[in-house]
């Protein structure tokens, strides 16, 4: 895989300084225009200002991007047919040339080739409602897994089953870290309820274990609470997502349709709350990113 990296990123890594990778899929697919634009500048701006290099990852031209520049940016997010590119679509799009917006799986494997320890996005994928059905689990799993890229989210997505998401976390060997929490967040929501086994209280204690699971050869999770003014209330959020499963199965939508679908089915049951809160989340996430990051590179 051809990675073309940018200029201010190529400096960055050689000087072994601070670098934070951004997944592109909340530009293409995950926020309506042109608030996708105005956030993706702003989540460079937040890793910029606090004193890290953003290297916005996608697929365009036959490479991989590793620090796109503002036409990429824009064309990310104006250009229709952009692909959700997953570890599987990274070999075709490449072949053909074609435009892709990397998810977290794609992400941290592109990032872990050009030597990038620390990528923040909103939440991961996980393990789907119904897996035991359907056997739908979200590449992001395994990917973090195999690659040693700390990911800097805000829990897995509401929509996802988070107690099975997490005993394939464990399963698969990732620690999940709760950054100034001892429970799961759950993307909009706070907390899910769900305990976890390992807390890090600032960026420096977040750096101490990345090091050693870096090491490892492979990632960790630090799941990071939405801000408290921010979060929706899980009762409410709860009982939205619960009506939207329903309405999905009536009406078909499975695999990579699914998780977008519930969200919007949230956003719309929400009044746009949780739009704002996606927006929130993603800049915090991408401020404890750079502070991890400079931790690390200490």
């Amino acid at each position: 895989m051809k990675l073309v990296v940018a200029p201010s990123v190529s400096r960055a890594l050689a000087s072994r300084q601070a670098v934070v990778a951004l997944e592109s899929p909340v530009i293409a697919h995950g926020l309506p225009r042109p608030l996708n634009l105005e956030t993706a500048r702003a989540l460079e701006r937040d890793v910029v200002d606090a004193g890290a290099t953003p290297a916005t990852i996608a697929i365009a031209d036959g490479s991989a991007i590793v620090g796109a520049d503002d036409d990429l940016l824009t064309h990310l997010a104006t250009d229709d047919g952009v692909t959700k590119a997953s570890v599987r679509d990274l070999a075709p799009l490449l072949a053909r040339r074609a435009m892709g917006a990397t998810t977290v799986a794609a992400t941290v494997e592109i990032a872990a080739r050009a030597g990038i320890a620390v990528l923040a996005t909103g939440g991961i994928g996980g393990v789907h409602r119904g897996a035991e059905r359907s056997f739908d689990e979200s590449a992001d799993l395994e990917a973090i897994s195999r690659h040693p890229v700390c990911v800097v989210c805000a829990g897995a997505k509401l929509v996802l089953d988070l107690a099975l998401t997490l005993e394939r976390l464990e399963t698969l060997g990732v620690p999940v870290v709760g950054y100034g929490t001892d429970e799961l967040p759950a993307f909009y929501v706070r907390s899910s309820g769900l305990r976890l086994a390992h807390r890090a209280d600032g960026a420096l204690a977040a750096a101490r274990i990345a090091r050693e699971q870096l090491a490892r050869g492979a990632g960790v999770v630090f799941a990071v609470p939405i801000a408290q003014d921010d979060a929706l209330d899980r009762a409410q959020a709860e009982m939205e997502v619960a009506r939207a499963v329903e309405s999905a199965e009536r009406l078909g939508v499975t695999g990579a349709a699914l998780t977008p679908y519930l969200l919007g089915a949230l956003g719309e049951a929400t009044s746009g709350r949780s739009l704002r809160a996606n927006v929130a989340l993603l800049r915090q996430n991408a401020r404890v990113a750079a502070e991890i990051a400079l931790a690390l590179a200490v």
